[in-house]
């Protein structure tokens, strides 16, 4: 049943079917929402993003490891995800970035991997079915076992997973360094240079933050400030800002009724730009309900339309829930629309100088076809002030 030399694994989903594969990092037993992403690259991103918490992630990619891990692509400081799918693993990393192993990197911060398992087979039973809780073991081969185990598993719905990924303290963000990969000299100088004093002043309310929102704010020469979710608005507000970004994060937007209240407060009296989760929570605090999709978009090929402009933006996407524009009252415009299940993926509020997206504009990885949404922000912060 299982690969010769190698550890056995198993994964198990809710309605009792089992895929086989090898551990080739790690061992133990996980529990998570199994969801497909359909990147052909970028998968240190993937698993430093705090938004994948309490998933186990299979990368459609049939081949996953060859590129190493290097200390440039960090989004964050560590892995999040439960466990790690590929079908065939590269243990011999062949990038002149490449600091160290896939698998090395896995074990170093106690996380799962399999390979062998059939993904292709495993997303087609996503797509058909819709993402579904799963246990991933080393432990026992006994599916029964396995699955008694996995249907005790709570899942996503209702659980608040931002305050296990978010900062436990406000800092202020100051990366200001060329990273390896920064090979455009124009870029570059520009990234090197000095940009205190800064011209705009920047609270972002991490959710689980990429540390890319941050460096896309730093560039364009924005002071950023990060508190924690648990952060009120009265403190958001008491820091002068700018404009405030509402981050990226991992769960269910409907468990995170503090954060809507946060944003409630602050709504009106500031620019507001959300992402992803943000997207999410901005639409509760204007007075819309969210709802769960079937599998989620998550990938780095998510085809999104501009509704302004007619213009098509292929999108980094990460999340299983989506903001129901009908739900909201008084006035908001759809600015984006997947053209997958042409399901939200973004909203304005012109009386409120904010707006928001599903997506990831920030990318990494990902197309950097929504690079403008960060200059759209600046925009708002120095030409669309709201008087007072």
């Amino acid at each position: 049943m299982f690969g010769k030399g190698k550890k056995p694994a198993l994964l198990v989903l809710e309605d009792g079917s089992a895929y086989p594969g090898d551990a080739f990092a790690g061992n133990g037993q996980v529990l998570g929402e199994v969801v497909f992403n359909t990147g052909m690259t970028g998968y240190q991103e993937i698993l430093t993003d705090p938004s994948y918490k309490g998933q186990i992630v299979a990368m459609t990619c049939p081949l996953i490891g060859n590129t190493g891990i290097n200390p440039d692509d960090m989004e964050s400081a560590g892995i999040h995800l439960e466990g790690f799918i590929v079908r065939e693993y590269q243990d011999y990393p062949s990038n002149w970035r490449s600091r160290e192993s896939l698998k090395s990197f896995l074990e170093k911060h106690g996380k799962l991997g399999v390979e062998g398992i059939d993904t292709r087979a495993l997303t087609r039973r996503i797509r058909l079915t819709g993402a579904m809780r799963g246990v991933l073991s080393t432990e026992t081969e006994d599916v029964d076992r396995l699955l008694e185990c996995v249907r005790a598993y709570p899942g996503l719905i209702g659980r608040d997973l931002v305050k296990e990924v978010t900062s436990p303290n406000p800092y202020r963000w100051h990366e200001n360094g060329v990273r390896s990969w920064d090979l455009n000299p124009t870029v570059s100088e520009f990234k090197s240079q000095d940009l205190t004093p800064f011209k705009r002043r920047v609270v972002v309310l991490d959710c689980g933050v990429k540390f890319n929102i941050l460096r896309n704010l730093e560039q364009r020469g924005c002071e950023v400030f990060v508190l924690p979710a648990t952060a009120t608005g009265e403190a958001i507000l008491a820091l002068a800002p700018d404009g405030v970004l509402l981050s990226n994060g991992p769960g269910d937007p409907a468990a995170l009724p503090y954060i809507v209240e946060a944003v409630r407060t602050i709504l009106g009296k500031v620019p507001i730009f959300g992402i992803c989760l943000g997207h999410q929570i901005l639409g509760q605090a204007a007075g819309g309900r969210t709802e769960k999709l079937k599998f989620g978009h998550h990938g780095i090929n998510q085809p999104v339309k501009n509704c302004r402009s007619g213009r098509i933006e292929i999108t980094s996407q990460n999340h299983g829930f989506v903001v129901l524009p009908e739900s909201l009252p008084g006035e908001r415009e759809t600015i984006r629309e997947n053209l997958n299940d042409r399901t939200s993926e973004g909203l304005r509020y012109p009386a409120l100088s904010a707006f928001s997206v599903q997506y990831h504009p920030e990318a990494a990885p990902g197309p950097h076809d929504a690079d403008d949404l960060f200059d759209e922000f600046i925009r708002l912060m120095d030409d669309g002030r709201i008087p007072g």
